[in-house]
């Protein structure tokens, strides 16, 4: 009975974790860039249930019954979990926003299957991330900066200096400026499912310059809007809370269960 106790444990447990990452998902709906989490979910390896013992079973000399005894039940599963959390870097939609700082990308094809184009930029740490939210702005020292303070890096990995203002960036990502011209530093990732999210729409990982066989243009003036499936994600979420409820009432038919086990069985012997 106590295993029927930790499968619907773990059940509940599942959906509160798939609950969370699509709350967060509805979060943010409407942050440029964003991507969406989607939760893996397996189960615990199958258990093989045999039934030992019996009239015909003969006790060996370390106690017990003999293994040759026993018979096959089936299988028995011990319950499920989140085994991890993906990003999905499918392309968002593009909105104008009417802002010269404001970028977006428009990836229109890569050498991987699970390639993406980011832009690369600099944490409060000093170390670098990618991301694919263009909403910059520019700092009182005149650097290109992301919504959160985070400086905007050329294809040197500089930080880029606008003195005040940005008139054009091209679809090639060059901003000219009166030091002269300044390009974006776009950065290319294989394979985006080795890429860790960080919050802030940031992501660690391994990245290149971008290869000179991807296709992609900058929209100056645009963002990439999240990719996030609003009415998909809310009729999901009421699958997460029914599954949960689910779960919550077999719990409560073991609690109970077990209950009665204590007190009547009990008092009757």
């Amino acid at each position: 009975m106590l295993r029927g106790l930790y499968g619907a444990a773990s059940g509940m447990m599942t959906q509160q974790r798939q609950q969370e990452a699509l709350s967060n998902n509805i979060a943010n709906a409407n942050t440029p860039g964003y991507k969406a989490d989607q939760t893996a979910i397996r189960a615990f390896p199958e258990l093989l249930i045999q039934q030992s013992g019996g009239q015909n079973t003969i006790p060996t000399t370390q106690g017990g019954f003999n293994p040759s005894d026993s018979r096959p039940l089936g299988g028995m599963n011990t319950g499920v979990y989140v085994q991890e959390t993906i990003p999905r870097f499918s392309q968002g939609d593009i909105t104008e926003s009417g802002l010269p700082t404001d970028v977006a990308i428009q990836q229109r094809e890569v050498p991987d299957e699970n390639g993406a184009i980011f832009f690369a930029v600099q944490n409060g740490d000093g170390d670098v991330r990618y991301t694919r939210n263009g909403n910059f702005t520019i700092d009182a020292d005149g650097y290109l900066v992301t919504s959160q303070g985070n400086y905007v890096l050329d294809e040197n990995g500089e930080n880029i200096q606008t003195n005040g203002t940005v008139d054009t960036i091209t679809p090639e990502g060059v901003i000219p400026t009166a030091d002269g011209d300044t390009a974006l530093g776009m950065q290319y990732v294989a394979d985006v499912n080795t890429l860790t999210k960080e919050g802030n729409d940031l992501f660690d990982g391994d990245a290149e310059a971008v290869p000179a066989e991807a296709a992609f243009a900058l929209q100056q003036g645009a963002l990439e809007q999240s990719n996030v499936n609003t009415e998909q994600t809310m009729a999901d979420m009421m699958d997460a809370y029914r599954l949960f409820e689910s779960n919550q009432r077999v719990l409560r038919v073991y609690d109970e269960s077990l209950g009665k086990a204590v007190t009547e069985v009990g008092r009757l012997t």
